[in-house]
């Protein structure tokens, strides 16, 4: 059976190291401390305006993070890959940058 990208049945994976993990992870709980924050807002009835005001502050950090892992990306995995003669990574690249840029 041969394997295409959304079969579902093969992943791809990247080996990080110990510091990439820590510092995405720690991004990631501070994003899901504010999301927290901005439920707890709502259960107490918070004023429209400041609700909103965190969410713009945690679509700012979330969009740190994306940045960071795609700045990742591109240096590590996109760059072995066209070294490696995959060009198919680009267009890999191209499909990516559309969805997050919708």
């Amino acid at each position: 059976m041969n394997c295409d990208k959304d079969c579902g049945c093969c992943h791809k994976t990247k080996e990080r190291s110990e510091a990439e993990v820590t510092g995405l992870v720690n991004r990631l709980n501070r994003i899901e401390g504010q999301i927290r924050g901005i439920r707890g807002m709502v259960e107490r009835n918070a004023y429209c305006p400041d609700i909103l005001t965190q969410v713009a502050a945690a679509n700012a950090a979330l969009n740190g993070f994306t940045k960071e892992l795609l700045a990742s990306h591109i240096k590590t995995c996109v760059a072995d890959d066209i070294r490696a003669g995959n060009d198919e990574i680009v267009d890999e690249l191209v499909g990516l940058l559309q969805k997050l840029m919708k």
